[in-house]
């Protein structure tokens, strides 16, 4: 049994648009209280850098990748690395080509128009949840699609709206919180993460590319100054997909 599973599912003739946006919104419910303590840490971190209470939202609403938006602001300096920050944001977003490439056996039925549309809300969270989702559908044999792209949207525009407005909270009360880091808040983002990991496992063999960025990450960090952690452990872990992928 894994930690993320989707509810109760709605597939069947009677399921409407309606019902199944509300169903995604109401799975990623327990996701929401890990993103709102680690989204007002980005925002007070974005805060200590300067960033206004109008930047934050236009740069988590524009990029949306909490990963990316860590690791820029850990790397934000007067003035900032503009390429720097920007090829350790495509880096660290680089693991969206595997995600989006998991997903596109289910997005067959669909428009290009819908199906592009609604990749710029995709997130590790809404994506991990739609994959279970989309898999137990197609388990049960239905003659629906398995992917329910309401469900997906429910599910990913709350998680959208949540990151926006508690970044942008972050940034605007930073400086009445003080340092947030030292209650701890920080560990959600890597907590969230262990949690959709644990949904998605399968077995030891396919979990190599998660180890080999897990140990790669943990040595850049104890001998490189900065946030190049999170783009050794993205880049590493690419890597290792790619040359494990027939032996998982």
């Amino acid at each position: 049994m894994t930690i993320i599973q989707a509810p109760a599912l709605a597939a069947n003739a009677g399921a409407t648009t309606g019902s199944e946006f509300r169903r995604g919104i109401a799975a990623c419910m327990p996701v929401l209280l890990g993103i709102v303590p680690y989204g007002l840490v980005l925002g007070a971190q974005a805060a200590r850098k300067s960033l206004s209470g109008l930047e934050v939202p236009l740069m988590t609403g524009l990029n949306f990748a909490g990963g990316s938006e860590f690791a820029a602001i850990q790397l934000w300096s007067s003035p900032p690395h503009i390429l720097l920050i920007v090829f350790v944001t495509l880096l660290v977003n680089s693991r969206h080509l595997l995600m989006g490439a998991a997903l596109a056996p289910y997005l067959r039925h669909l428009s290009k128009r819908k199906a592009f549309a609604s990749l710029f809300f995709m997130c590790d969270e809404s994506w991990a949840m739609s994959l279970a989702d989309s898999k137990e559908r197609a388990a049960t044999g239905t003659s629906l699609p398995a992917f329910s792209l309401p469900y997906y949207m429910g599910a990913s525009l709350a998680v959208y709206v949540a990151w926006v407005a508690f970044t942008t909270a972050g940034a605007l009360l930073g400086p009445v919180m003080g340092d947030i880091d030292a209650l701890g808040f920080d560990m959600a983002f890597p907590a969230v993460f262990l949690v959709l990991m644990r949904g998605m496992w399968t077995t030891a063999a396919a979990a190599r590319p998660w180890l080999v960025s897990l140990v790669v990450a943990a040595v850049t960090h104890l001998v490189l100054p900065g946030a190049w952690f999170i783009a050794a452990g993205a880049a590493s872990g690419l890597a290792a997909a790619y040359y494990l992928a027939g032996d998982a």
